[in-house]
Order: C-alpha cells, then structure tokens, then sequence
C-alpha cells in the first residue's frame, strides 16, 4: 500500500513541476512582432523589378513572412497610404538584426531611388 501510495504522490509531484516548468517557458516567450510599411511608389518600374525582388528575398531568408501587400488600400479614416505591406517576424530581435544587416541597407538603397517609407514595428499580443 505504501508503494501505490509513494508512486502517486511520485507522479503528481512531476506533473505539478512539469506543469510549473512550462508556465515558466511561456512566460520567457519573446512575442512576435508585425511591421507596417507605408509606401509611396515615385518609379514603378524600378520599385518592382529592382527593389521587391531583393527586400522579398531578404525577409523570408531571415524569417519574415509577408502577410499582405498592396496597392489597393482602402481608407476606413484619413487618406490612405498609395502602398501597404505587412510583414510578421518572430521576433523585435530578428527584426532589429535584418535592418541592421549589410544586406538589407542596400537592399534599402536601392528602393529608397524609386520610393519613400514611413515603417514602424508592433509587438504581438501575448497568447
């Protein structure tokens, strides 16, 4: 009897610290982050063959996933920008390391020839 016993008592203690442990790593979590671009295309031509392929490429290989893109924008309120992309990233610091990278200020340069951008990051929601 005191082995049943000793057995359970066992088992609970391993759910209650298992239980613990994963509510200690959901709270360590880093959230995801969105962010929006505001664009103002001035050359067509060069924005999309010059600029999006590179910036596209850019994101997804350093895990940005777009979520939305495009040209037909409706307003809700206010006037609406020409462009918006939205993109999610899994985290400020993955976000923070592509912008800083060589590779995206380039990238950056080049579209910055046939566009302007008004962007800004929005942490996500925790779950």
């Amino acid at each position: 009897m005191n082995s049943k016993i000793t057995t359970i008592l066992a088992v609970l203690a391993g759910a209650v610290l298992g239980a613990a442990g994963m509510q200690a790593l959901h709270a360590q979590a880093k959230p995801a982050v969105y962010t929006v671009a505001e664009i103002t295309v001035t050359n067509q031509d060069a924005y999309t063959k010059d600029y999006l392929p590179v910036v596209q490429a850019l994101n997804k290989k350093n895990g940005a996933k777009l979520l939305a893109a495009s040209f037909k924008v409706t307003s809700l309120t206010g006037t609406p920008p020409a462009r918006v992309a939205i993109n999610i990233w899994d985290s400020m610091e993955q976000l923070q390391a592509t912008r800083s990278s060589d590779d995206f200020k380039k990238a950056r340069a080049i579209g910055e020839k046939s566009a302007t951008f008004r962007e800004y990051a929005v942490e996500a929601l925790p779950k």
